[in-house]
């Protein structure tokens, strides 16, 4: 039966294909104001700029490790912040707005996270803009303008600052700079800077934006306009503001740099954004623009190339500039299942960190992945007083995380207490961070403690005689929505305790370090579950309901704690059919596709690849989705599920203790000619 489905079903997604191919390393609309509009992202790991289908406008501005009391569930949350980008122009007096562009586009390159849009103002104007978030300054952020006049115009540009209704306090600054009597004053213009502050919804922090206008044409000894300010009634909407004429051919190229702050990371926010855009200024265009071009050009020294298939190719490379942008490899904080391009799932971060983003970026950017070990490292205090809290030993890590590393799962819901395999999935990846990097000194100082105390956890929290009780697993409807308690003896969970287990003796045998013997009892009683029929129950009272997510097939991957390739297309089989194609997160379906491809067959192997993004793809950038039909932002874990489907599947990739080896015979689709992952510092490995 299901032979029958693919073959029908993978023509279907086989017409797309050909008719969708684009640019590889971009994606564009032309229609950006008629349809559908979900956003795309320029990011940098620390600021997301979500674009909109206005022109010269950004649709929000998301700031990474952000967080405060704020909406639902009386947690700390993600919420709106300060926008500054706005850019408004006004011909002869009146200002341009959508509905009289004509040839508008929009279009993001991955090369270096450039979201350009361009327009015409019919027989006035024409208009090219491109924004970014600076890559080699996490807080700042830069929009390069080039405005061609197509008849004599008075031209006004305005930078306007917008408030969220949610920010209380909102106040603007205008202020002019200069070198006071310097001997070296002719060198450097007059800057004018226009600053918003406002608090954040319950006042916890102070937060803090500026901006400049940057004449990369300008003489060296001054501005050529200046800029005033342009108040708003209610302190929500204030700007700065210049005229100029402009004759029939000319070129005005400005740029607008600036900075955005919250004293979560300095107590003086206007003084340093200020500070900052001084010296995004004195840096000047070109030094700027080289720095954070030079910075992805490092990143995409790792990359997946398919040759034959132009579309895949561009959705591949959308889902890798997706994980590095959310990223970085020095930001204090992790990634939501939302990156930076919303505010959903209130910006927590949850196993969707470890077990579907971070395999990929440990391959193709371990500075990354071991970046988001450390959020977890540094927040282990928290997770041992939450262990202790619930009278267990080492270390409880929390469901849904945020700055300080408590749990901040809103109530009533039952997650917090109960999905605990959240923990073991967090020291099951630093293992796997070892495993690939072979990193003795960090096993010692930040990966094998982590690992010791997440065992010590599990000892405490396996029942004497081997079960596991009161427990979620993946899949969380069974326990919630079709039994309303939780479970006994989550076959996910008892998987990744046992995986844990295994990790934290095999760590201590590394370090010479003689292990905790109660690791080996405790792995040695874990005992799964049957149904009738032989196959894995996927708790000790399951009885065929329906599943949300994947859950006994995680055993075979990534856990490797379940090896028979009979046993697991038996178990693929049965539990495939459980779970609904309605509202249920794409994750499944890659890991469907990536132990199909383990087991050689390629025909289900890459339909279900497929299956797990191309339904969710919103237009029109082609914005991953949790589920078909899905409105959300985009969603990088399921992106980060496909992409290892590709690495640990398509390619025959593993991780094993002796480091990533090729133990698989490769599978691709027949459109492909090859399949090559690049890794910087590493040979390349071509598929063929």
């Amino acid at each position: 039966m299901r032979k029958a489905l693919f073959l029908v079903l993978c023509t279907w997604y086989l017409v797309p294909l050909s008719l969708w191919s684009q640019d590889p390393w971009s994606i564009r609309t032309d229609q950006p104001l008629q349809g559908d509009y979900y956003g795309i992202t320029s990011a940098n790991g620390q600021i997301g700029l979500v674009s909109s289908r206005h022109p010269l406008q950004v649709d929000k501005v998301v700031v990474g490790g952000l967080y405060d009391i704020y909406g639902s569930g009386r947690v700390n949350n993600f919420f709106p912040n300060i926008n500054p980008l706005d850019i408004l122009l006004q011909v002869n007096g009146t200002e341009i707005q959508p509905e009289s562009v004509a040839d508008y586009s929009q279009q993001l390159d991955f090369h270096n996270a450039a979201f350009t849009g361009t327009f015409t103002c019919p027989d006035q104007l024409q208009v090219q803009y491109t924004t970014v978030a600076l890559r080699h300054m996490p807080y700042g952020f830069l929009t390069d303008m080039r405005l061609i006049a197509l008849a004599d115009i008075d031209l006004t540009v305005t930078n306007r600052h917008r408030v969220p209704d949610n920010l209380p306090e909102p106040h603007s600054f205008f202020s002019r700079v200069k070198n006071n009597g310097s001997p070296f004053v002719k060198k450097y213009p007059v800057h004018y800077l226009l600053s918003t502050t406002a608090q954040s919804p319950s006042g916890r922090h102070t937060l803090a934006a500026t901006t400049a206008f940057l004449f990369p044409d300008a003489p060296a000894e001054g501005t050529p306009y200046k800029p005033v300010l342009i108040e708003d009634s209610t302190s929500r909407a204030n700007g700065m503001a210049f005229t100029c004429h402009l004759a029939q051919g000319d070129t005005l190229h400005l740029c607008l740099v600036g900075n955005i702050l919250a004293s979560n990371v300095v107590p003086d926010t206007r003084n340093e954004t200020e500070r900052l855009t001084l010296f995004q200024l004195l840096e000047g265009y070109d030094r700027l623009w080289q720095r954070h071009n030079e910075a992805w050009a490092d990143l995409w020294q790792s990359d997946i190339i398919i040759e034959g298939d132009p579309q895949a190719q561009q959705d591949i490379r959308s889902m890798l500039y997706h994980h590095y942008a959310f990223y970085r490899t020095d930001a204090p904080s992790s990634c939501s299942p939302m990156g930076l391009s919303g505010l959903g799932y209130k910006g927590h971060v949850f196993w969707d960190s470890e077990t579907w983003m971070y395999p990929v970026l440990l391959l193709m950017q371990p500075d990354m992945a071991r970046q988001m070990l450390q959020y977890r490292f540094d927040r282990m205090p928290a997770a041992r007083q939450n262990a202790y809290m619930h009278g267990y030993k080492g270390i409880m890590f929390p469901w849904e995380s945020a700055a300080t590393g408590h749990e901040e799962t809103p109530l009533p819901n039952l997650y917090p207490e109960a999905e605990n395999h959240i923990t073991a999935d967090i020291a099951n990846a630093c293992w796997q961070y070892y495993c690939v990097t072979h990193d003795k000194q960090w096993l010692s100082s930040v990966g094998y403690p982590l690992i010791r105390e997440a065992a010590a956890f599990w000892v405490s929290r396996i029942e004497p005689n081997g079960d596991i009780i009161n427990i979620i697993g993946a899949d969380e409807w069974n326990q919630n929505i079709y039994g309303g308690k939780n479970v006994n003896n989550n076959a996910y969970t008892i998987g990744a305790a046992q995986t844990t287990l295994h990790a934290a003796a095999a760590a201590a045998k590394v370090l010479r370090i003689k292990p905790d013997p109660a690791w080996q009892q405790a792995a040695s009683k874990l005992h799964l579950s049957y149904l009738p029929s032989g196959i894995i129950a996927e708790h000790a009272t399951y009885n065929g309901e329906p599943v949300k997510q994947a859950d006994v097939v995680l055993l075979a991957f990534p856990l490797h704690e379940l090896t028979d390739p009979k046993t697991i297309a038996q178990t693929l089989a049965y539990y495939i059919p459980t779970v609904p194609e309605k509202r249920t997160p794409a994750m499944s379906k890659s890991i469907y596709a990536t132990l199909y491809a383990r087991l050689g067959d390629a025909d289900n192997a890459i339909y279900w690849w497929r299956d797990s993004y191309l339904p969710n793809l919103n237009p029109p950038f082609r914005v991953v989705a949790e589920f078909n039909g899905g409105t959300n932002p985009y969603f990088i874990t399921g992106a980060g599920g496909a992409l290892q489907t590709l690495l640990f599947g398509f390619a025959g990739l593993d991780i094993t203790g002796k480091g990533l080896k090729q133990a698989y015979r490769p599978v691709l689709p027949k459109e492909w000619k090859s399949l090559t992952i690049r890794r910087k510092g590493y040979h390349d490995i071509v598929i063929k």
